[in-house]
Formats: structure tokens, C-alpha cells, sequence
């Protein structure tokens, strides 16, 4: 707990997933990311991986992750990121489009979470195409390898060894 959280107020542990393929005002995607972990605050980070694209884009991602603590709710969590990616010049619009940040709540200390209104865009913790991206497996075995998934009990080493073994 920090000393401006109020006792009464739990405190909560999240995996953050942070990407980018884009130049922006911070300069190369690598760049991007770092400024995105000080824009978000103090917590533990991975290395930032320089990954393969996923779908039609070409351009080369750097990914990384980063654990940080926080008495946010889900909800107001992913609103501070989305508000985060809009300063960023994140503009959404189509799925496979680059980017100049991409910040995903991965994991967090209070199990599986969804969104109350089923929507376009809501929100379900533990992320639901993790275990299947190597390029969000690969920075969380390096910051949180013993993290269990809530939904399927295995942790983040043995899924990321079964989808290396499954070749995806």
C-alpha cells in the first residue's frame, strides 16, 4: 500500500501489456513503450522484446510488461490506460492497424474479471488471447513466470512452454 492509499482501500496487483509498432512523439516504438511505463507509473517492467507483427502489418512491434500495484478498480485501470493511449495519438480503427501504444490489462491479483454490460470492447480479465501471443508470454515469463492463470491454473512458465511446444 502506498502512503496516499487510504487503509480502507485494497490494494491490487496488475500485469500490464505494453506495445508498439509506430514512431511517435517519444520516437521508435522502443522508445514509445519506455515513455508509456513512466507514463503509467512505478512498477516492475520486462525487457522490451523487438516481436514479429501480428496480422497484416508489417512493421515490427516492440513489446514489454509491466507489473504495478494500485487500489484502481478494472474499470478505472483500463480508463487511465485509454486515456494514456489518447495522449499517446492512439486513434482507434482497424483491428490489424499499427500503433503507437497498445496497453492491455493482462493479469491482476484479484483473478478473472468482465465488464457487468456485455459491449464491443469490454473488459475481461485475465486478457482473453494471452495464452495464444507469444509476444505477450514471452515479456510476462520474464517479470512474473510463477503468476497463475485464474481461468486455466497453469502458470505463465507452463503456458508459455505449451505454445512453444505447440509452435505458435
Amino acid at each position: 500500500m502506498t502512503a496516499s492509499t487510504p487503509p480502507d482501500r485494497a490494494v491490487h496487483r496488475y500485469v500490464i501489456a505494453l506495445g508498439s509498432n509506430r514512431r511517435g512523439v517519444h520516437g521508435a516504438p522502443a522508445a514509445e513503450v519506455r515513455a508509456a511505463m513512466a507514463a503509467i507509473g512505478q512498477g516492475q517492467v520486462s525487457p522490451i522484446l523487438v516481436t514479429a507483427p501480428l496480422g497484416p502489418s508489417r512493421r515490427r512491434f516492440a513489446n514489454a510488461a509491466m507489473l504495478i500495484e494500485s487500489d484502481e478498480q478494472p474499470p478505472q485501470l483500463l480508463g487511465r490506460l485509454k486515456g494514456i493511449e489518447r495522449a499517446f495519438g492512439r486513434r482507434r480503427g482497424r483491428r490489424w492497424d499499427s500503433r503507437v501504444i497498445d496497453l492491455d490489462i493482462i493479469l491482476w491479483s484479484g483473478g478473472a474479471w468482465s465488464s457487468p454490460k456485455v459491449r464491443k470492447g469490454a473488459l475481461t480479465i485475465p486478457h482473453s488471447q494471452f495464452r495464444r501471443r507469444d509476444f505477450v508470454l514471452r515479456p510476462l515469463l520474464a517479470l512474473v513466470p510463477g503468476w497463475r492463470d485464474p481461468i486455466t491454473g497453469h502458470t505463465v512458465r507452463q503456458l508459455a512452454a505449451h505454445l512453444a511446444r505447440s509452435g505458435s
